[in-house]
């Protein structure tokens, strides 16, 4: 099976009238014919309700109901991993070509209804047509690459020749994987690591986010309608304290799949490293987790494009990516200049619901990032001056206003923690080796970017700015599956490098067969 060479996801040109109806058609037809049903879940091939149901609602417009979903329990998250465990033998023995063609499927699937899905985004999670575009694109990008990249590490693998033997190293698959995704990319994220197991060859039980199941549902449709068995794809919704637990301790879960922030990620790494009764094995732990980003603007760099960079990576999707530049680290000689022309553009920023395609900035997922992100704002006009918002939106939803603190600390809170939120912290430094140590100075290490025409500060910067996706004079955020494989070092996770050639090599264990010829 030969695959042509992989291309990213074209990103969808809104300003083409006819794009623009088509994205509108299907805000319509989501609002008409998607919102406010109940979905069930599935465990074993079989539709599960439970004894009790929740509701979402649109973070932008609260009065709208997304849909009602299951509050399934700890015992259905059992027994939807005795399932998976059950249905696993056949899947790995499936063929990987079969494999591979169901993923190719549900990626022209998926292309096809591209806007349906992104229409979606901009109801369930607030993100705006060009954010909810990025996602499904990426999503299609990861069943894509994946796919390919299976392909390649079924050939086989070299070894070194020894006479009289025949040798070789395959990949097998490993069990039942957890996938927990978040929120925030709730179908790229969601998709791409569900399909990296499944294409493995592994089963999955899959728990979205409780902000954000819709979606993650439609997708789960999607896939069985490509013709993915139903034992081998788990999904289940509920608490993640209950549903989402049982399944990290359970003795028959091999891994767990995780994107998320920090404190829940080690409370996963906690869990999961205690053996339980039966259990035969070590679980597999694939974190992302947080990131307090930086982008360091050097005195000797174009700064108009610094500006734009720290302003799209700090308010794109409302600071809601770990991703995101929440530090802008300046030195001292272009701070004012770079405030000067930094702050016309926030105040520019039009801030409403991400239904309407003139607005740049639509909400918080919910209250309680909102609360979380106006406490920090509280906090941020004792540690430094408010330039720019620090007050809320429109009242229909979770609005929070894109905001800029000047002369703020490096070991300031505002400078250490991450916020998930549209708040900028400006920092002033002397030099650029002294820019470089703050940008250091915090326990995550996911993104970064330097702005400098420098060669020396360039290749400095490559050196010793300690982060797993680094970029120089461009933004931090927009990684793209292929170009730049995602995951960083420290409290960020455990530098997965999600849509890398070593990715799927998480899902995978190694046997290695000798057979004595003469």
């Amino acid at each position: 099976m030969q695959l042509p060479p992989f291309r990213n996801e074209p990103f969808t040109d809104f300003s083409i009238p006819a794009n623009k109806d088509a994205f509108t058609r299907a805000l319509q037809m989501v609002r008409e014919q998607v919102l406010g049903k109940t979905w069930p879940c599935w465990i074993g091939g079989e539709q599960v309700v439970g004894t009790k149901t929740f509701e979402t609602h649109d973070p932008g417009e609260t009065t709208r109901i997304i849909g009602r979903f299951q509050e399934l329990t700890a015992a259905d998250a059992d027994r939807a991993v005795d399932a998976a465990h059950a249905a696993f033998p056949q899947w790995a023995e499936t063929k990987v070509e079969q494999r591979v063609r169901i993923v190719l499927d549900a990626a022209q699937r998926l292309r096809e209804r591209k806007h349906e899905f992104s229409a979606m985004l901009c109801f369930e999670v607030g993100k705006s047509w060009a954010e909810g575009d990025a996602d499904t694109a990426e999503a299609i990008d990861f069943l894509e690459y994946y796919a390919g990249q299976m392909l390649r590490l079924a050939e086989p693998q070299p070894v070194t020749p020894v006479a009289g033997e025949r040798n070789e190293m395959i990949y097998i698959p490993l069990g039942v994987g957890i996938v927990i995704p978040p929120w925030n990319f709730p179908l790229a994220i969601m998709a791409g690591m569900t399909v990296a197991a499944l294409v493995a060859g592994n089963t999955v039980v899959v728990k979205p986010a409780s902000q954000s199941p819709g979606v993650a549902a439609m997708w789960v449709d999607l896939m069985f309608g490509c013709g993915l068995p139903k034992q081998v794809l788990n999904f289940v919704t509920g608490p993640g304290s209950s549903v989402g637990s049982a399944m990290v301790q359970h003795k028959l879960t091999r891994f767990i799949s995780f994107t998320g922030s920090r404190d829940v990620g080690l409370g996963i790494f906690e869990k999961s490293s205690k053996t339980q009764k039966g259990q035969i094995w070590m679980k597999r732990l694939v974190a992302e987790m947080g990131g307090k980003d930086s982008i360091l603007v050097d005195n000797n760099c174009d700064l108009d494009k610094a500006v734009d960079a720290v302003v799209a990576s700090a308010f794109g999707y409302q600071g809601q990516k770990c991703s995101a530049c929440s530090r802008a680290i300046l030195h001292a000689d272009i701070y004012d200049e770079f405030v000067k022309r930094m702050l016309p553009k926030v105040a520019a920023i039009k801030l409403g619901h991400p239904s309407d395609p003139s607005n740049y900035m639509g909400p918080m997922v919910d209250g309680g990032a909102k609360r979380k992100t106006l406490e920090y704002i509280r906090i941020g006009k004792k540690e430094g001056k408010l330039l720019a918002g620090g007050g809320e939106g429109p009242s229909s939803g979770y609005f929070v206003q894109p905001t800029v603190f000047g002369d703020v600390k490096p070991e300031a809170k505002l400078s250490q923690e991450e916020i998930f939120g549209p708040v900028l912290a400006l920092i002033r430094v002397n030099d650029f080796e002294a820019g470089l140590a703050v940008a250091n100075n915090t326990e995550y290490g996911l993104t970064g970017a330097v702005f400098t025409n420098d060669d020396g500060h360039k290749q400095l910067a490559r050196r010793r700015f300690h982060v797993g996706n680094f970029y120089i004079n461009r933004k931090c955020t927009g990684a793209l599956v292929g170009a730049h494989p995602f995951g960083g070092f420290n409290m960020s996770g455990t530098d997965s490098k999600a849509g890398g050639p070593d990715y799927l090599l998480q899902f995978l264990q190694a046997k290695t067969i000798s057979e004595k010829i003469r």
